[in-house]
């Protein structure tokens, strides 16, 4: 059996649901050391202008912010990173993957002078956020459910997902755009997305054997096998490199970000190069299983399955989250594909 996911539910279990549905790809670079004023690595907030005024293109319509965000509250997935990025510290933010902390990948340790309170993701406590007193709510890479986005919108104005950015498929350059142009860093936002487009030029460059090669990324769960499709950002940094998707995987995709693939058609995650993640379960699960064996990718030794740090990395989507991933997961890739050859 194969089947679509169907968002926002997707398994019941919210951990889950957060570990599957962004991925969101992600990174940490040289870009995030340094001497403060490199990308990654907070910087003070914007003097304060009279004339500040931005209008931003939401789902819910447009928003208007007349005065530089000072105490901003960091909800959607990766946005508290991108804010990081761009030199800003939320006071609050979630913490999707439970890092711990600060609530960052290790490709941002150390980013915030001051640690944010760590809010909650899929389901938040509204007086605890309004008893930060946030004049700015970021919201831009989440479900685009309009009840929560109202309930925000009562505490300070919030920046919700764009009008395609449901169930977290708010991709990485709108997410950068819609926060730089909130917080006044459209600059340094068009900078971050040059560095990102320049290191993937880069890595593509450097690695013609992606060309044309066909790639699955699957993940591995309580819920059994599934793969990723078009639209998802861990596709997206693939396609990027230059590998091509599976057809065969992308026409049971039905709009989604994600399939379901039953243990009698894992035919379906053999490529030239397979990648899979283990969601929350131990990596032996996936080794140990005799079908994923036979997977012809697999038995030829054209397969890889993600460390924690990567699989989180690959999975954050963020700039920081996305320089990391290139810098170290591209040379495993680069194995796996020319072994096939």
């Amino acid at each position: 059996m194969i089947r679509s996911i169907k968002m926002p539910k997707l398994f019941g279990s919210i951990a889950l649901f957060a570990a599957l549905a962004i991925g969101i790809i992600g990174c940490s670079s040289n870009s995030t050391e340094g001497n403060g004023q490199e990308s990654g690595t907070p910087t003070s907030p914007p003097a304060v202008s009279n004339d500040y005024n931005v209008t931003i293109d939401t789902k819910f319509g447009q928003v208007n912010i007349t005065e530089q965000p000072k105490r901003i509250v960091a909800l959607g997935w990766g946005d508290a990173e991108t804010a990081l990025s761009l030199g800003v510290e939320p006071i609050g933010a979630s913490d999707w993957l439970a890092f711990g902390g600060d609530g960052v990948g290790p490709w941002l340790t150390g980013a915030y002078k001051t640690a944010p309170t760590i809010l909650g993701t899929m389901e938040l406590d509204y007086e605890q956020i309004a008893a930060l007193k946030p004049d700015l709510i970021l919201d831009v890479k989440s479900s685009g459910d309009e009840t929560r986005y109202k309930r925000l919108s009562e505490i300070a104005t919030t920046i919700g997902v764009p009008a395609s950015g449901d169930s977290y498929m708010t991709s990485a350059e709108d997410q950068v755009r819609m926060i730089a142009k909130a917080l006044g860093k459209e600059q340094e936002g068009e900078a971050l997305l040059k560095e990102v487009d320049t290191a993937f030029e880069k890595a593509a460059k450097e690695n013609p054997e992606f060309a044309d090669k066909t790639i699955v990324v699957a993940a591995y769960s309580s819920e059994g096998f599934g793969a990723y499709v078009k639209g998802d950002a861990r596709i997206d940094f693939m396609t990027r490199l230059g590998f091509k998707t599976k057809d065969a995987v992308e026409q049971l995709a039905e709009g989604n970000f994600y399939i379901n693939v039953s243990d009698e058609q894992l035919e379906l995650l053999d490529a030239d190069v397979t990648v899979v993640m283990p969601i929350w379960v131990d990596p032996s699960e996936v080794t140990n299983n005799k079908l994923y064996q036979k997977i012809p990718s697999v038995a030829d030794g054209r397969s890889i399955i993600l460390d924690a740090d990567t699989s989180n990395a690959f999975s954050t989507g963020t700039i920081p989250s996305l320089l990391w991933t290139i810098d170290n997961l591209t040379p495993k890739i680069k194995a796996l594909a020319v072994a096939g050859e």
